[in-house]
């Protein structure tokens, strides 16, 4: 009897071990599927105590992948704390760059020291829009790379205060939207041939001669992205490297010499009513697949030390090692990976 009493003692436990297990992991699976965004703790580094805040959110150039990458380089080699944001479908809070009204934790700006954003034809709601213009009023760097010439597409009927953001937009004031006002230059069309020539990077010979830091060990850049049209950048822009188009898709393909240079990165202010005056570093570079290029991600690290007054701490050659496993998609519109947590990409 008494034996029979402990066997049934014994097997209450184990029953209930296994529940309160079960329960734990499927409380930290939901936990995960619910994660909405990431965030890398600096480790030792010049960016010790900064907060760079990295915005995802387009639907050809798979941003969701590449940001990440940048942030955990930035943590791990620089010290800087990374929180990395995503279009979000709010059905099932998988990762979809298509779905354009959604990228939570925009609040995390009001922290921010930088923001790097790569975005495209974006409609965020009010709430979230607030807290992009309070840090442009704030006057605090910006890096935007590729489509973020054309990171806002409101529709013509819309209310929102913010719709003067739109890459087309005829408010007095904001002609061509955030676009052309903050970043120099709106969409005008693909000077390169799209998908099948890719973009050689010429360092401008001025900016090489005057030593300009954001250039330091930077020397090599084939990116399989296209040359942009860019028509003007502004009066105050500085072209800190040109763009030649490819007759092909591989950094061994000849220079296409038949099409003329365009500005691919270049450096500017910016300033908006009721704001500071901020300093931009652009570049229409930037795929996840261009980030294989190790002296673009040594760029864009370099950019983040200027951008936050950290000329004299850039490295000579800025370590910009992949961290873990990068494996990125080709560009191209739907062909991001479905079913993505935003764990995922951690």
């Amino acid at each position: 009897m008494n034996t029979m009493h402990q066997f049934k003692n014994s097997s209450l436990k184990v029953a209930s071990l296994f529940i309160f297990t079960f329960l734990i992991t499927a409380g930290l699976a939901l936990a995960q599927e619910d994660k909405l965004l990431l965030q890398f703790k600096g480790e030792n580094g010049a960016g010790k105590g900064k907060n760079v805040v990295l915005i995802s959110g387009d639907d050809e150039y798979r941003s969701e992948e590449g940001l990440p990458m940048l942030a955990k380089i930035l943590s791990k080699h620089h010290g800087f704390n990374t929180t990395v944001l995503f279009a979000i479908d709010p059905e099932n809070n998988n990762v979809v760059p298509n779905y354009k009204t959604n990228i939570p934790g925009m609040e995390h700006l009001q922290e921010a020291d930088l923001v790097i954003i790569l975005l495209r034809f974006r409609e965020l709601p009010d709430e979230q829009m607030k807290h992009f213009d309070d840090y442009l009023k704030s006057g605090k760097p910006l890096i935007a790379l590729r489509t973020s010439t054309h990171a806002f597409n409101y529709g013509k009927d819309s209310k929102s205060p913010y719709a003067k953001y739109h890459w087309q937009s005829n408010v007095p004031g904001w002609e061509k939207g955030f676009g052309k006002k903050i970043l120099g230059e709106t969409w005008v069309a693909h000077h390169g041939h799209h998908a099948v020539e890719g973009t050689r990077a010429l360092l401008d010979g001025i900016q090489v001669s005057a030593k300009n830091p954001i250039l330091n060990g930077v020397t090599d850049i084939w990116a399989a992205s296209d040359v942009y049209t860019v028509n003007g950048i502004g009066e105050d822009a500085e072209v800190l490297i040109h763009g030649a188009s490819t007759s092909g898709m591989n950094a061994e393909a000849p220079i296409n010499w038949k099409k003329s240079l365009m500005p691919v990165v270049w450096t500017k202010s910016y300033q908006i009513e009721g704001g500071k005056k901020g300093k931009v570093f652009a570049s229409t570079l930037g795929a996840s697949i261009d980030l294989l290029s190790e002296d673009l991600r040594r760029l864009i690290v370099n950019a983040s030390y200027w951008g936050l007054g950290m000329e004299a701490k850039i490295p000579e050659k800025a370590n910009v090692n992949i961290v873990g496993d990068y494996s990125p998609t080709m560009f191209g519109f739907d062909n991001f990976r479905r079913g993505m947590k935003v764990t995922d990409f951690e």
